[in-house]
């Protein structure tokens, strides 16, 4: 086996075309996950910042005196254009009001009774938050292992292609070994992002998850309050 000239290039684009067909499937998957990975990294930051916009808006309504009546009304028209917030607020207050109407007076009830609505509705926001996550988890930790894979691989069909040579020289060998290791290089640029992305987005919804249980304890207290200056006989009208 004698160099050619296409062995002699040793651009990147050339390596690959010439790489072994394992190689070049475990850099064609890696690819595939890397752009995978980019597209779930451009989503999660656009949806991350929606929620945080839309928690701050409703937040800042919500403690500028509007009465909780009037806020439920506009939270059941905005249900599905409104933030997690706005949702767990709705629900408490739906529950609340469908125990009033059943004749409930009982504060304890009442209060307990929004707030389990109120977690339910904490875990649905939570679960749609960490979307993507696993997957960009999975991305981080799998990618380099593909990669080595296709390195160890390129390899060994270096080394085989090696031995039936007459003569081995650096030129002979150093193609092999370098579409070799491209497959390790692409296996890490799909991770580092992956990895990256992952890390942001989970400190992210860590501290949605905060903001948003300090608002169902902050809204139980609140409601607790109402309770018990209005009575039973009297529905929550204000804050």
């Amino acid at each position: 086996m004698t160099p050619t000239p296409a062995m002699n290039d040793m651009s990147i684009v050339s390596l690959l075309l010439h790489a072994s067909f394992v190689v070049q499937i475990v850099v064609g998957l890696l690819l595939a996950i890397s752009v995978a990975s980019w597209t779930a990294i451009v989503r999660k930051l656009g949806a991350i910042k929606r929620i945080k916009n839309l928690n701050e808006e409703f937040e800042r309504e919500f403690w500028s005196g509007t009465s909780l009546n009037e806020l439920f009304n506009a939270a059941s028209q905005n249900a599905k254009l409104g933030g997690p917030m706005e949702r767990i607020f709705a629900s408490g207050m739906r529950e609340y009001q469908k125990l009033r109407e059943r004749r409930i007076s009982d504060p304890g009830t009442l209060l307990d009774g929004a707030r389990r609505a109120m977690r339910a509705s904490f875990q649905r926001e939570m679960d749609s938050a960490e979307s993507q996550l696993a997957f960009l988890a999975s991305v981080g930790s799998i990618s380099p292992y593909v990669g080595l894979f296709g390195t160890v691989w390129g390899i060994m069909h270096a080394f085989t292609g090696i031995a039936s040579m007459q003569q081995v020289t650096l030129a002979t060998v150093a193609p092999g070994i370098a579409e070799a290791l491209i497959a390790t290089a692409i296996g890490l640029f799909s991770a580092i992002p992956a990895v990256l992305g992952y890390n942001r987005f989970s400190h992210d919804v860590d501290r949605i998850a905060i903001k948003l249980e300090t608002f169902i304890e902050e809204f139980s207290n609140i409601l607790q309050r109402s309770l018990g200056s209005t009575g039973s006989s009297n529905s929550a009208s204000g804050h």
